[in-house]
């Protein structure tokens, strides 16, 4: 006998809405705080450079264990200045190739095409979602000059294969980490484990800004000096410009409420963390296949992403219980219009991973109540 499709299970009462991000939730948590931060700087009269930027750069530093954490104005500007940098110190010429995954948000590849390199799309672990040895290797060549390493969903993509290989065949190796803050593995925390690392700061991130915000992490000194002069006009003194720069900073107002939001981000990710393990431990259907990681802490869980051959059906099904899920992402970078150039390439687990993925609501405001409601939906979900 064939299961009914889409067999729906009345619940008892009509469930409230479950945002898949409730970002007004999430900030009012740290409102009071928020508020008194704003005021200050208000106060201070200073925006730009200021004591809090200065502040939160040597707290982000600690936190992701690196000597350096310098503030951009966003995440894409953190990879920017990152290629821009080696470039000026010639670690990197203009026409470089820099290896990254097909399957991710597309300012990992427009980072390398604005700063004059050349982006080879590589396809991703069909487990993970992310990029392994075994993927890289593939693709490698004499002409390749780094590896471009983004941690998707917050999970660490660099292990000690993929580090190995990058040493072994001097490549740099740079971490996108605009979703892992505070992963870790056993190289190391988010941001520190490469050459150098980016993260943002949007809204919607883990650690997130009132606004675009971003920043490099780094254990290189003259990366950091290089960076710093970079994102503010190329001027390390007032007026004095040694280098074509650009307007790239973290201000006063951003830096004062990500100084915040940090004093509670591991409290948060291990919200997150218990949200994921429940999905991980009571989404029961053969018709979902559930995230793997290399282990609870490798992760922070920026984004819960199931995958279904009925994604499509799936989705609607779970809007119509009140549950709000997004894609992350629906088209690789190799198949965008913005990179029509290398549509003809053929990479079958990023090409496939677009319809089939589907990411459920995680956040630090999201119950275990809300979150019983997500399972309990999912499992009465049938072909």
């Amino acid at each position: 006998m064939k299961p009914v499709q889409n067999v729906i299970i009345p619940p008892l009462n009509e469930p409230k809405k479950i945002d898949f991000l409730n970002l007004k939730k999430v900030n009012q948590r740290h409102i009071k705080k928020i508020n008194e931060a704003i005021t200050k700087v208000l106060s201070s009269g200073w925006f730009i450079n200021g004591t809090e930027v200065s502040a939160f750069e040597k707290e982000y530093a600690q936190f992701s264990g690196t000597k350096y954490a310098i503030g951009a104005g966003n995440g894409l500007d953190a990879l920017n200045l990152i290629f821009k940098a080696y470039i000026k110190l010639g670690h990197l010429n203009k026409g470089d190739e820099i290896m990254v995954p097909a399957n991710s948000f597309i300012a990992s590849a427009l980072a390398i095409s604005q700063s004059g390199l050349k982006p080879l799309f590589i396809d991703v672990d069909p487990s993970t979602f992310n990029i392994s040895k075994k993927t890289v290797s593939k693709k490698y060549h004499k002409g390749v000059k780094g590896i471009l390493a983004v941690h998707l969903y917050g999970q660490i993509s660099i292990d000690q294969e993929l580090l190995d290989f990058a040493q072994s065949n001097k490549l740099l190796l740079i971490e996108d980490a605009a979703q892992s803050v505070g992963a870790q593995n056993k190289l190391g925390i988010s941001g520190g484990i490469g050459d150098a690392g980016a993260v943002s700061f949007y809204p919607g991130k883990n650690l997130g800004a009132l606004g675009d915000a971003g920043a490099v992490t780094t254990n290189n000194t003259k990366l950091a000096s290089t960076i710093k002069t970079l994102r503010n006009y190329g001027s390390h003194k007032k007026y004095h410009h040694n280098i074509k720069g650009v307007n790239s900073r973290l201000d006063e107002i951003q830096a004062a409420v990500l100084r915040i939001k940090l004093e509670t981000i591991i409290q948060e990710n291990e919200h997150r963390k218990l949200i994921a393990q429940f999905y991980l431990e009571n989404i029961k259907t053969p018709h979902v296949k559930l995230p793997q990681v290399e282990n609870k802490e490798s992760t922070s869980w920026h984004l819960f992403v199931i995958k279904s051959s009925n994604r499509d059906r799936l989705k609607e099904y779970l809007s119509k219980n009140n549950i709000e899920t997004l894609i992350h992402y629906p088209i690789a970078i190799h198949k965008q219009k913005a990179y029509k150039e290398f549509s003809n390439q053929i990479l079958p687990v990023s090409d496939s991973l677009g319809g089939q993925i589907l990411s459920l609501p995680i956040s630090p405001v999201i119950t275990i109540s809300d979150a019983t409601h997500v399972v309990k939906t999912i499992n009465n979900f049938y072909k």
